[in-house]
């Protein structure tokens, strides 16, 4: 991760971090954490939460912690823990005292329930999830009393351990806090703090059959940590009168993590839930979490993102106080921008057309110099085989063009990139009347592109030797989500669920493309630019198009 000198950035969450220094507070020690729950892959939303917590850390020589909130065995793997570390490693960041875990603080957590109920403030309630739900009241109504709220201290105890020994079964008692079931925030209506579950943990085994719900493992974590600074999104809001209730109610030192909230990232075209993700999943409409039609990290790597890229969408977009969508063309734009800088460009035609130079001496093969990144001149060049039979695309000739149609037609000359300049004589057609074939002359005087004469030519064409091509598999993808805002109002994101949101096709690539190392990103120009699957050799994900769309937004707007 490049540094960014901390005096640069300005947001609402690094001014309270400033301000909180200025003040002393915490000893001007300043230390985050992100804490992901291992149900599941981390997602592009996630990183935005990756980039705020390591980057303040970083940016304000703090640390900042990975902690695994894994309090819900019943959906956590340890699968899910190895790929969310992985993801967090290839993203540029790592975790200052390595992995930890929620799990880790069982015990404590106990203790500290056992604290609570002592203290009157905590009760086992015999009620069922529904019983609960309803008791809970909502927005208008108050909520009323648990008949067991006015258990003895000592009955309440004495459930609670038999709880943790296993002896009544899943969703029989629970333990809650005791607050408010009138209070305005539905938070603090006797929340729940542990539920029975006979579930197996990825960590921990059969040692627990009761878990800490969310609200009551993650302040407390925080503490025992020792977090300055607990970012959540805004949808915690609600939450953070409980989260300084329970440290309250433990009596916490005073310099003790405080909750922050900021906006969550939305994009256009993009679903970030899930559980519809998982849909997409499971129904087969992509082939794994991995797919690179996914918005999920491990999907982004296998199409093509970097990692610089996504960090610096996320340092552009910053934090507020107010939530929102980005045009996820703003991220294509980073993304572009970051392979312009850093990708070697090579020819590849999708859509083959031939190309038969008819005054080209037969079985002549050139070598021409190409250069690999016009961006960074460390890339130097490369050879690329020149011979009499070439794939063109076959959008690039039309045997009866438009006014403004500028490349290859009948009795036009264009020029072939690092080639010669070619005009078209003559056409094939199949016996189903299709063309198959174009034949050209090519001058001799303008090897490399260039005319003695000074004649210009109007475009400029990329090509593949015939003989030397090699296929590729070639995945073009379009938006997954018609819809620019997908679930918006009372619809189901899958709704707008692109059916043609992949196109597949067979393309002759230039034989230099063999060489491209599983992940690497080149520009087939004119095109685009491709990441060669992680997997396959011969495969390429199309990351994104040369246009810039966001230019163009930004001009509408």
């Amino acid at each position: 991760m490049e540094d960014t000198p901390e005096a640069d950035k300005t947001d609402f969450i690094r001014e309270l971090i400033r301000s909180d220094n200025a003040k002393g507070l915490h000893g001007g020690r300043v230390q985050t954490r992100f804490p992901p729950e291992p149900n599941g892959y981390l997602h592009v939303g996630h990183v935005k939460s990756i980039c705020l917590n390591f980057g303040v850390a970083h940016e304000f020589d703090g640390t900042c912690n990975l902690r695994f909130d894994d309090t819900n065995p019943e959906k956590e793997s340890a699968e899910f823990v190895a790929a969310i570390e992985q993801d967090l490693q290839w993203l540029g960041f790592t975790s200052a005292t390595g992995p930890l875990f929620a799990s880790d603080y069982f015990e404590q957590l106990f203790a500290w329930a056992v604290q609570l109920v002592e203290a009157g403030l905590a009760y086992v309630d015999d009620q069922s999830a529904a019983e609960i739900a309803e008791a809970r009241g909502d927005f208008t109504t108050p909520g009323t009393n648990s008949p067991w709220r006015d258990r003895l201290v000592e009955e309440n105890l004495d459930l609670l351990h038999r709880m943790k020994a296993g002896e009544f079964g899943d969703g029989e008692r629970v333990l809650r806090a005791k607050i408010d079931m009138t209070h305005a925030n539905m938070s603090m209506r006797d929340p729940l703090m542990y539920r029975i579950r006979h579930v197996t943990h990825h960590r921990t085994g059969d040692d627990w059959c009761i878990y800490p719900n969310y609200d009551w493992a993650h302040g407390q974590s925080d503490a025992i940590e020792g977090v300055t600074h607990s970012f959540c999104t805004l949808e915690f809001e609600n939450n953070r009168e409980l989260y300084e209730w329970f440290l309250d109610s433990l009596g916490l030192p005073a310099s003790r993590p405080q909750q922050t909230e900021f906006n969550r990232l939305s994009l256009t075209h993009t679903v970030l839930s899930k559980r519809k993700l998982a849909h997409l999943v499971d129904t087969g409409v992509v082939s794994g979490w991995d797919d690179a039609q996914m918005p999920t990290v491990r999907g982004l790597r296998r199409r093509g993102y970097p990692a610089a890229a996504l960090r610096d969408f996320c340092a552009h977009i910053s934090v507020g106080k107010v939530s929102g969508t980005t045009e996820v063309e703003l991220l294509e734009s980073f993304v572009r921008t970051e392979l312009n800088r850093v990708s070697e460009r090579r020819m590849a035609v999708l859509k083959p057309l031939k190309l038969v130079l008819t005054n080209w001496p037969e079985g002549h093969v050139e070598m021409r110099t190409v250069v690999n990144n016009p961006e960074d001149e460390s890339a130097e060049t490369r050879e690329v085989p020149f011979s009499g039979e070439l794939w063109i695309e076959r959008d690039d000739f039309m045997v009866d063009p438009p006014k403004k149609f500028f490349r290859l037609a009948p009795g036009r000359e264009v020029r072939l990139r690092s080639g010669y300049f070619v005009t078209c004589t003559n056409v094939v057609y199949g016996d189903d009347g299709e063309l198959t074939e174009v034949h050209a002359t090519y001058d001799p005087e303008t090897a490399g592109g260039q005319a003695p004469d000074g004649r210009k030519v109007k475009a400029t064409m990329h090509w593949v030797s015939a003989s030397h091509a090699i296929e590729a598999e070639i995945r073009l993808y379009n938006r997954l989500f018609t819809d620019s805002h997908p679930g918006s109002g009372d619809s189901d994101p899958l709704d707008s669920l692109n059916v043609n949101s992949v196109e597949i096709v067979t393309a002759q690539v230039e034989p230099a493309l063999v060489e491209t190392q599983p992940g690497q990103v080149v520009q087939f120009e004119r095109i685009g630019y491709f990441a060669r699957d992680l997997d396959e050799s011969m495969l390429f994900h199309r990351t994104v198009g040369l246009r810039d769309e966001w230019s163009r937004i930004q001009k509408r707007t």
